[in-house]
């Protein structure tokens, strides 16, 4: 679950690290009193759960409480990232002498949190950490152990000396918020020397383990406060796996592994996905029929590849859902199919006998990705 900025910042302000004074508002005028409040000089912020906002005009500096409330119209009118916004962060101006970057975040190949610190921070970090990679210092952390005094000595030494030890201090608490509130990320970017010296958080982003809620009941209280994608709470309902992507193929699979390879051949034959739902180990008739609504419901889906492989699932049941689906959703684009695995055949011998001609057949996953991806592109 990511948390909007201004929540991680609660979560920031809770445990000692050092903030900018700000305010929460939900209507224009609320933003230009808080400005008012703050003297006029602040930044407004659209307070979303995606990344960007710094170059997509989520995030605006302003100079007067007319300019703050002017922005907080548009933002809040226009949203962000074609995502809805129904708050905005107002947060006083500060005088920045150098930006920083901090993280900790889990490392799951390695079973342990890695603890990352840049001398340079701000909107343009993901290329830094392309193109200068040795910009940024690392530490992995043993959770039995915690973060010690020589790790964050450590991933501060390169900085400018004014920063350092405000900066290691930040660390700790840093590392007090993700084990607190069952964090996997905890990220501040930019993190800000000023010109005064002292070293704030000027953003926070917080991803906290949905499977650690049960015991986070606070945490928990602030799903309500997102907005509810109604694809995305139909599939949860029906305890489907699902996830928006930007692509023109949707993909339906059984199990986790299959549909990451899926994925990866549609990749491959040149194409992008536009989502992917896993049912799980089973696939019923009434499952597969919801799962293809679901797919479907993405307006940017312009084919859609269903990979089955049956051992729980059988391939007859898969094609029922199928052709159930077609009576419920009349899609108007191909379904490529590729059923393997128990009573495949069987399932295969059910759509080539309805003779539906939005279905499509493939015998391997290559070539139904192959298939979706020259559908999707007109090219089929």
């Amino acid at each position: 679950m990511d948390l909007y900025e201004h929540q991680g910042k609660d979560l920031f302000a809770a445990h000692g690290i050092p903030l900018a004074e700000r305010g929460v508002a939900e209507t224009p005028s609320e933003a230009r009193a808080i400005a008012e409040r703050l003297g006029g000089k602040v930044a407004v912020k659209a307070q979303v759960q995606v990344g960007g906002r710094g170059k997509g005009g989520g995030v605006v500096l302003t100079r007067s409480t007319e300019e703050a409330e002017s922005a907080a119209a548009r933002i809040l009118g226009e949203g962000f990232g074609g995502t809805p916004v129904t708050r905005v962060l107002v947060e006083r101006l500060a005088d920045i002498a150098d930006q920083l970057y901090a993280a900790i975040t889990l490392d799951r190949t390695k079973k342990c949190y890695v603890a990352m610190v840049s001398a340079k921070g701000g909107i343009d970090i993901e290329e830094i950490a392309r193109e200068e990679p040795q910009a940024i210092r690392r530490s992995a952390i043993d959770p039995m152990l915690g973060m010690r005094g020589f790790q964050a000595r450590f991933l501060v030494g390169h900085l400018p000396g004014a920063a350092r030890e405000g900066t290691e201090k930040i660390l700790s608490k840093m590392y007090e918020v993700l084990t607190a509130a069952d964090a996997t990320l905890v990220e501040i970017n930019p993190l800000a020397l000023l010109v005064d010296g002292k070293v704030v958080a000027l953003d926070a982003k917080v991803t906290i383990d949905d499977n650690a809620l049960g015991r986070q009941a606070a945490l928990a209280g602030l799903r309500s406060s997102f907005p509810v994608d109604p694809t995305q709470a139909r599939a949860n309902e029906a305890g489907l796996q699902y996830v928006k992507l930007d692509g023109e193929v949707g993909i339906i699979g059984n199990g986790a592994g299959l549909v990451m390879s899926t994925l990866d051949a549609v990749s491959q034959a040149g194409g992008r996905s536009a989502n992917f739902l896993d049912l799980g180990g089973g696939a019923s008739a009434d499952s597969m029929a919801t799962s293809l609504e679901v797919v479907l419901s993405d307006p940017g889906v312009r084919a859609v590849l269903v990979n089955i492989f049956g051992g729980i699932t059988r391939g007859e049941l898969v094609a029922a859902g199928i052709l159930e689906a077609l009576r419920r959703v009349d899609p108007k684009v191909p379904i490529v199919v590729r059923l393997d695995g128990t009573n495949a055949a069987e399932g295969r011998r059910i759509l080539q006998e309805e003779g539906d001609r939005r279905i499509v057949p493939a015998a391997t996953m290559l070539e139904g990705a192959e298939r979706a991806v020259a559908l999707a592109s007109g090219a089929g």
